[in-house]
C-alpha cells in the first residue's frame, strides 16, 4: 500500500486509566496523501477530531501535518521512509539529526509516541532489507540520547508476504531467508524496547485471488460456518483473525511469543477493476464495519484471546494519484470533499450502511437510536474494579444510585455496579467514540440492561 500514509488510531477516551495498548482494543483509519485534491491538514485535523479520533500515524514527517497536529490532543506516529534507511543504518549522527529535526523539534506540542522505520521493507524493490535493523537500532539510540526512548517507541510495518506459510494459522512461519538476518534481530529489538510489531494485513487480496475457495462471508466478518485449524483445533470465524494468528504463530516459532502486534493497515476497496473480485461499497462497508465491531468488543484472536486487537483501517480518503489497479484509488472512507463514500459507524452495535454520502457533521454521535454501555462479564474482577473506580472517580460518572441503600445498589454485584457506572459515563459523554471500552471491560448493547429493578439512563 501507499508509503505516504498517515494513519489514525481511535482509542478509548480512558487514557487516564493507564491501561496498556495490550489491554485496549483500538481502531484506526489511514490518511493517505497521494492525491492533488485533499483538504488542508488543518481541515483534516478538524475532521479527525469531529469523529473522536485521537491517534494519528504519519508515514512521513511532513512539516505542515505535524504543525497542524500540534496541541490537538491527537497522539502521533511518524515514519522514516525506506529511502532513508541506508543513511540511517550507516551513521549514528544521521539519525541523531533526523530525530532532532523530525521528533524532538515538534514535541511536546505535537504528541509523538512512535516511529515507524521504513514500510514493508522486505518487498521494497530497492532491496533495503539488510539496512533495516541497523537503522532501527540507530534511531532508538538517538531517542535515548535525547531522553525520548521511554515516550517514543520504534517498529517497522511488514507485509503478510513475509510469511512462508499462513494456512492453517497454527502453521504460520516466516520466510527462511528472512529469519536469521532480520526477523530475529528485529523482534529482539522490539522486545527490548517494549515496542509492537507492525503488520499490514488485507483479507481482500486473499479473497480476490481465491474467491472459489474462500467464502465471502468469512472474509467480511458476516455469519458463517467458520474454519477449524487442523493444527490446534481453534475455530476461526474470519479470515482477518486467521491471518493475524498466522503472524503470531510465526513469531512463536522463532521464540518471540511475547512480542505484541498492531495491524497498521487493513481495508477493503469500494471499487475495483473487473478482475478484482469482491471490490464494492457494500462489501467495503461490511468489512470495515464488521472489523470496527470486532475490535471495539475487546476480544482478541483465537490464539491470543486476552489481547484485544489494535487496528488501523486503510484509508481516510480516496487518493486520485495512486498508481496500479482501480482499487488502489478507492480505499477511502471519505471523498476529498469530506463526504462519506459509505458509512462505518465507530461503535460496536450499529450495522454499517453502504453508499451513504452524507456530509460529516462537526459533532457526530457514535450511535443511532438507544444504546447503553455494560460491563463485560468475561473481564477479570481486578480490571472491572479498576475501571469502576475510574468511572466513579476521575471519570465523573453519577454513581450515587449504586451506593448502599440507593435505587440501584441491588443486585449487589461488581458487574451490575460497574455496568451502571460505565453507562453513566458513556451517556454523559454523548455516547462518543471509545467511551464504552474501559480497556475491554465494557461494550455497547442496543437493549435496555436488566439488573434487578434498576433503570439505566439513555441520555443527559
Amino acid at each position: 500500500m501507499a508509503v505516504l500514509v498517515l494513519s489514525v488510531l481511535i482509542l478509548s477516551c480512558f487514557s487516564a486509566i493507564q491501561f496498556t495498548h495490550a489491554d485496549s482494543g483500538m481502531i484506526g483509519v489511514n490518511y493517505g496523501r497521494i492525491a492533488d485534491n485533499l483538504p488542508a491538514p488543518e481541515k483534516v485535523v478538524e475532521l479527525l477530531k469531529s469523529q473522536g479520533i485521537n491517534r494519528v500515524k504519519l508515514f512521513d514527517t511532513d512539516k505542515t501535518v505535524l504543525t497542524a497536529l500540534a496541541n490537538s490532543g491527537i497522539k502521533v506516529v511518524v515514519s522514516l521512509p525506506n529511502e532513508n534507511l541506508t543513511a540511517a543504518a550507516a551513521d549514528q549522527s544521521y539519525t541523531d539529526n533526523w530525530v532532532q529535526e523530525n521528533v524532538k523539534k515538534y514535541t511536546p506540542a505535537t504528541d509523538i509516541e512512535a516511529i515507524a522505520v521504513g514500510n514493508e521493507v522486505f518487498v521494497d524493490p530497492k532491496n533495503t532489507t539488510k539496512y533495516l535493523v541497523a537503522a532501527m537500532t540507530n534511531v532508538h539510540s538517538s531517542l535515548v540520547k535525547f531522553n525520548l526512548d521511554e515516550s517514543v517507541k520504534i517498529s517497522s510495518p511488514i507485509a503478510l508476504s513475509a510469511l512462508a506459510n499462513s494456512y492453517p494459522p497454527s502453521a504460520g512461519s516466516f520466510k527462511p531467508d528472512l529469519i536469521e538476518p532480520v526477523i530475529k534481530p528485529m523482534l529482539d529489538l522490539l522486545r527490548k524496547t517494549s515496542s509492537h510489531l507492525m503488520v499490514n494485513a488485507y483479507p481482500f487480496f486473499a479473497y480476490a485471488a481465491n474467491a472459489d475457495k474462500i467464502p465471502l462471508d468469512y472474509a467480511l466478518f458476516k455469519e458463517n460456518a467458520g474454519n477449524v485449524d487442523s493444527g490446534n483445533g481453534l475455530k476461526y470465524n474470519s479470515l482477518f483473525d486467521a491471518q493475524i494468528d498466522a503472524v503470531f504463530a510465526a513469531m512463536a516459532a522463532v521464540g518471540f511469543n511475547d512480542v505484541k502486534l498492531v495491524v497498521t493497515e487493513t481495508g477493503w476497496p469500494s471499487a475495483g477493476d473487473e478482475n478484482e473480485i469482491g471490490a464494492g461499497s457494500a462489501n467495503a462497508a461490511a468489512y470495515n464495519g464488521g472489523l470496527v465491531k470486532r475490535v471495539l468488543t475487546g476480544n482478541g484472536t483465537p490464539l491470543k484471546s486476552n489481547e484485544p486487537l489494535n487496528v488501523y483501517l486503510f484509508a481516510l480518503f480516496n487518493e486520485n494519484q495512486k498508481t496500479g489497479p482501480t482499487s488502489e484509488r478507492n480505499y477511502g472512507l471519505f471523498y476529498p470533499n469530506e463526504n462519506k463514500v459509505y458509512d462505518v459507524p465507530f461503535s460496536a452495535t450499529v450495522t454499517p450502511v453502504s453508499d451513504s454520502k452524507v456530509k460529516v457533521p462537526v459533532k457526530t454521535p457514535s450511535h443511532v437510536g438507544q444504546t447503553w454501555c455494560v460491563a463485560n462479564g468475561k473481564t477479570t474482577k481486578e480490571k472491572l474494579q479498576e475501571a469502576l473506580d475510574y468511572a466513579c472517580g476521575e471519570g465523573g460518572a453519577d454513581c450515587r444510585p449504586i451506593q448502599k441503600g440507593a435505587t440501584c445498589y441491588d443486585p449487589e454485584s461488581l458487574e451490575a455496579h460497574a455496568s451502571y457506572a460505565f453507562n453513566s459515563y458513556y451517556q454523559k459523554n454523548a455516547r462518543g467514540v471509545g467511551t464504552c471500552n474501559f480497556g475491554g471491560a465494557a461494550y455497547v448493547v442496543s437493549q435496555p440492561p436488566k439488573y434487578g429493578k434498576c433503570e439505566f439512563p439513555t441520555g443527559h
